[in-house]
C-alpha cells in the first residue's frame, strides 16, 4: 500500500496536501476557557478562506475527543474553502474534562481512538495526546499508552501537546522507548514555548517531528526566538523534521479579530523564513514535511 493522508473528505496522496498549517483549530472548547469557544462555522470558513487566499492548501485540526471538534461540520468547510482538513481523535489533559466524562471512556480509550480513525463518515487522521508541565502524570501515561496501541493498530501519527513546550524527552522515552512507536510517527507540539535549542536537537536526533505552533497571542513571549530555533535545526541538518502551525484557540486570535490567525503563517512568517533561511527551506517546512508527517500506511484493525 502507498502512504496516504486521511482527510475529512477521504484519503489523499501525500503530494496533494499542499502548503500546510500543521497545528491549528477550527472548533474547540474547554471549561478552562469559558466564553472563548471556537464554535462558529462561518467564522471558521472565513479563516480557511483567508488562509487559502495566501496559498494555504491544508489545515490540521488538533482538537481531540470531548473538546468540541465538530468533525461532522469539517467536510462542508473543506469543500467550500478548497482546503484539505485533517481531524484528530485522542484526549487532552484531564483538566479539560469532567470527571464523569473521563471515567466513561478511560477503560476503552484505544478502541475509541481506533473507531474514530477508521469508522464513520468523517475519519480522524491524527491521534492527539498531551503531557504535563515538565513531567508526564498518570493521566498522560494512560492516554499515551492507549494512543500507542491505536497507532500500532492503524499506523496513525501521534501529535503531542507539550505543556509550555516541556517534557519532550520524557514523551519520546515513553512512546518510543516503552511502547515501541517509531519516532518518525511522533509530532511534538509547542516546542517554541520552551526554546531550548539543545533539547530541540536531542528530540530531532531521536527522529521525531518538531512542531513550532506559533506565533501565538498567549505565548508571544517566545515568538521572537522562533527563527533562531529554526535556523539552529537547519544548521544541524534537521530541517526535514520541522513543522509550523498557528494554534488558534480563541476567537479573538483569528485574523478577522485581533489576530494574527492562520493567514499570518504565510503572509508574515513565511516571507521571513524565506529571507533568513531560503525559499527551499520554507518549501520543505510548509509543504514537504507535513506530507511525510501526516501520511500513514493505513491499516484496518
Amino acid at each position: 500500500m502507498s502512504p496516504a493522508i486521511r482527510t475529512v473528505l477521504g484519503d489523499i496522496p501525500p503530494e496533494e496536501l499542499g502548503t500546510c498549517d500543521a497545528h491549528d483549530h477550527l472548533f474547540i472548547g474547554s471549561p478552562l476557557l469559558p466564553g472563548q469557544e471556537l464554535d462558529d462555522a462561518e467564522a471558521a470558513l472565513a479563516e480557511l478562506n483567508a488562509f487559502a487566499a495566501h496559498g494555504g492548501g491544508a489545515v490540521v485540526q488538533w482538537t481531540p475527543w470531548g473538546m468540541g471538534p465538530r468533525a461532522e461540520e469539517l467536510p462542508a468547510l473543506s469543500r467550500r474553502s478548497g482546503v484539505h482538513i485533517i481531524s484528530a481523535t485522542g484526549l487532552h489533559q484531564a483538566k479539560h474534562y469532567g470527571q464523569d466524562e473521563l471515567e466513561g471512556v478511560r477503560d476503552g480509550l484505544a478502541e475509541l481512538f481506533v473507531e474514530e480513525l477508521t469508522s464513520g463518515p468523517v475519519k480522524a487522521g491524527l491521534i492527539k495526546v498531551a503531557g504535563s508541565y515538565h513531567r508526564l502524570d498518570d493521566h498522560a501515561r494512560h492516554v499515551m499508552a492507549a494512543a500507542a496501541e491505536a497507532h500500532h493498530a492503524t499506523d496513525a501519527p501521534i501529535g503531542v501537546h507539550l505543556e509550555a513546550g516541556t517534557a519532550a524527552l520524557d514523551v519520546i522515552e515513553l512512546l518510543c522507548g516503552s511502547h515501541g512507536v517509531e519516532p518518525r510517527r511522533v509530532i511534538l507540539g509547542h516546542l517554541h514555548r520552551f526554546p531550548d535549542i539543545r533539547i530541540h536537537r536531542q528530540v530531532a536526533e531521536a527522529g521525531a517531528f518538531l512542531a513550532f505552533d506559533g506565533p501565538s497571542r498567549v505565548h508571544h513571549g517566545t515568538d521572537w526566538r522562533l527563527l533562531d530555533s529554526l535556523a539552529a535545526l537547519a544548521d544541524a541538518g534537521h530541517v526535514h523534521q520541522v513543522l509550523l502551525g498557528g494554534d488558534t484557540v480563541t476567537s479573538t486570535a483569528r485574523s478577522t479579530a485581533d489576530g494574527p490567525g492562520m493567514p499570518f503563517l504565510l503572509s508574515g512568517l513565511r516571507p521571513r523564513i524565506e529571507n533568513e533561511l531560503g525559499r527551499d527551506i520554507a518549501s520543505v517546512i510548509f509543504t514537504e514535511n507535513p506530507a511525510r508527517a501526516f501520511a500513514a500506511q493505513w491499516r484496518e484493525p
